[in-house]
């Protein structure tokens, strides 16, 4: 027995696909013969036999060769299948429906097409609400990736000499990352104005964090130890990350990989955002929810933004000094401000918070899921799970896939969501019917291929974007929570100065950054985790890839692995395991060439060399260099702010160091 052809035939109607095997496809040689699950051809040297199944809500069709030498002709009849199944199958990339909730529910409007969504969200405390959140978010997203030549206008330059007084220092719009950032600047002494457009504290994501970068946030008095322990809602032992190899050569599979303080404390979102409000409201800031933002308009000395009540439907004015834009993926400001370079790619992330239903055989709420796939790629994307203890036995679960931002096929939150309701019991048995739902988790994550530290625009005159608006995560897992922490101390130093010192132009706020050079270079390992739009690739092709990265992580001391995945690779690391995968796969070069495409990968190149010239300008300064700076900045801070905080930016740029420890 051996196998001759592997495809994924892209459609959930696996029995169509049977149907058309068994009583349309007409191969040109072999004697046809009806089975349960597809047809023998049979030939005088032997038998093929093709089969199909289905799994992730997906079908895929095997051949097989039953005979000892091979039979004449089986290359051109599995082309001729390819060719014809494709053909008959094509890749689709569906549309939401559009609909009018003045006449109906959303769940009556939906469920002729997304039934097991409608069901499950049905069975949810606020599954309507839920529902309509996700139906808005996919269709504002969509109209924003397809008109990337026309960004709805938001942000104004006004004449010279209208000016506006500031009722605050800060006008943070998005709650969520949003109040992090915003209390700790309140507790610098700044007047804030947080603006959220739902309930405050209402997440559509759950985070997640080690304590090792906790820290950081007690390290900055926002947090004590206590209050860190009080919005801890569970904390693991171990958390796995491991990719579907059944269908991999040997030298492809790969261990479990173990990451014992990855992302294995799980935050209480609620405890944590009303303790950020608590703290920037003690000093002094205040919290407008329910408020939607319109318009901004910039003047020399401040920026006035017009938004609106969503509750009273009243439009509401306030002004400030600086502008912070921390609404996420679906920010229009950050859309005027990068045109069709807002985002180059996108995890579309659903899922839930399952308050119980499990048996207890199934999952050990001591351990969770990292990163996990359970088959290869399904309808033109990789499928990848998460899976994290919560609170009091919950369990909440992700289904996410990296994606190109293509017009024509910008992603789907529903259909994702259809996916996640019927794959559920694939990925962990349980009965879907006996789980109890908590909430629904829900977001379009953003993805940008930096080249350079200053390739994009995070600012505007008396603007900055920041989290998901700044495109700031993990080109690996994506988490925006998790990168904003790391880099939270570096943010709020740099915005510190440019405010007392009043360097509130686009020059100086764009050097306020999280660039990372050692982010910037792996984006390539996202990039090999999506399926171009249009292309068809072996379905094992992803898995492949990722059992080599991981593979190779698995082989090396924990500590590796916790580094990597949390963005702290040096030079030295990233080129050992990269020449190691290379080595074990030597195929992995041209199958990234293949999916990335010359022009990414010559970008992928110029990233590189800035990682290397990065390197190689922190090892010559390290030491000395921030040294020579504490020394200096007592003088230099105040007869040349705009050079200090030029320096200070660069130097958290090559490494140097991270932590603002003499900064205050």
């Amino acid at each position: 027995m051996k196998e001759i052809l592997y495809l994924e035939v892209p459609t959930p109607d696996t029995p169509a696909v049977c149907n058309w095997l068994q009583a349309e496809w007409t191969p040109d040689r072999g004697q046809k013969v009806v089975t349960p699950d597809g047809i023998l051809l049979q030939f005088s040297q032997g038998e093929l036999s093709l089969f199909v199944w289905s799994l992730q809500r997906t079908t895929y069709l095997k051949v097989f060769q039953w005979c000892e030498k091979s039979i004449p002709g089986t290359d051109k009849i599995c082309q001729g299948l390819t060719t014809e199944i494709r053909n008959r199958f094509p890749q689709e990339y569906p549309e939401p429906p559009e609909i009018d909730l003045s006449q109906q529910s959303i769940f009556d409007a939906l469920a002729p097409y997304y039934p097991k969504t409608v069901r499950y969200f049905q069975k949810m405390p606020q599954g309507e609400y839920d529902l309509n959140r996700v139906y808005w978010w996919e269709k504002r997203w969509r109209e924003s990736v397809r008109n990337p030549q026309q960004p709805k206008q938001v942000v104004y330059k006004q004449e010279e000499g209208e000016n506006f007084s500031s009722d605050y220092d800060l006008i943070y719009i998005g709650g969520a990352l949003g109040a992090i950032h915003g209390a700790v600047m309140s507790l610098r002494g700044y007047r804030v104005l947080l603006v959220e457009r739902l309930s405050f504290g209402r997440m559509n994501r759950e985070w997640n964090i080690s304590r090792s970068e906790f820290q950081s946030l007690i390290d900055l008095g926002l947090f004590t130890e206590a209050e860190f322990a009080s919005v801890i809602a569970a904390e693991y032992l171990d958390g796995f990350s491991k990719f579907f190899d059944g269908n991999n050569p040997p030298h492809l599979k790969a261990p479990v990989l173990h990451t014992p303080t990855v992302l294995n404390v799980a935050i209480d979102t609620q405890k944590l955002l009303d303790l950020c409000a608590k703290k920037l409201c003690e000093a002094g800031g205040e919290i407008w929810d329910q408020t939607e933002f319109v318009r901004a308009d910039i003047g020399s000395e401040g920026v006035r933004v017009q938004m609106v009540n969503l509750f009273t439907r009243e439009p509401r004015q306030a002004t400030g000094r600086l502008l912070m834009d921390a609404m996420g993926t679906a920010s229009p400001i950050a859309w005027q401000l990068n045109g069709e370079r807002t985002f180059d790619s996108v995890c579309p992330t659903v899922g839930g918070i399952i308050k119980e239903g499990f048996a207890p055989e199934v999952w050990d709420s001591r351990y969770g899921d990292v990163l996990n796939s359970h088959g290869d790629i399904s309808r033109g994307r990789q499928l990848i799970w998460e899976l994290f203890p919560g609170k009091d036995g919950e369990l909440t679960v992700y289904l996410f896939h990296y994606h190109q931002v293509h017009l024509d096929n910008p992603g789907s939150l529903l259909e994702m969501y259809e996916d996640f309701f019927t794959i559920l019991p694939e990925y962990r048995r349980c009965d879907m019917d006996k789980l109890v739902w908590g909430k629904a988790t829900f977001g379009y994550i953003p993805g940008y291929y930096s080249v350079g530290s200053g390739d994009r625009t995070v600012a505007f005159d008396r603007l900055l974007a920041i989290g998901d608006a700044a495109s700031l995560q993990s080109p690996l897992v994506f988490t925006g929570f998790g990168s904003l922490v790391r880099n939270l101390a570096r943010l709020t130093t740099l915005l510190d100065i440019a405010l007392k010192h009043d360097l509130l132009e686009a020059e100086h706020l764009n050097q306020i950054r999280a660039y990372q050079s050692n982010i910037a270079v792996t984006w390539l390992f996202s990039k090999g985790m999506m399926v171009p739009t249009g292309k068809t690739l072996p379905p094992q092709r992803i898995n492949a890839m990722l059992n080599t990265f991981f593979g190779v992580l698995a082989d090396e001391p924990l500590e590796v692995g916790d580094t990597f995945i949390k963005d702290r690779t040096n030079w030295l690391m990233f080129n050992r395991l990269a020449l190691k995968a290379a080595w074990q796969n030597p195929a992995l070069i041209g199958w990234i060439w293949e999916m990335a495409g010359t022009k990414d990968m010559l970008r992928w190149v110029g990233s590189y060399l800035a990682f290397t010239w990065d390197a190689f300008i922190g090892f010559i300064l390290m030491g000395w260099f921030p040294k020579l700076l504490e020394k200096l900045q007592p003088w230099l801070e105040v007869n040349y702010p705009a050079l200090w905080l030029k320096l200070l930016s660069f130097n958290y740029t090559v490494g140097c160091f991270t932590n603002g420890t003499f900064l205050r």
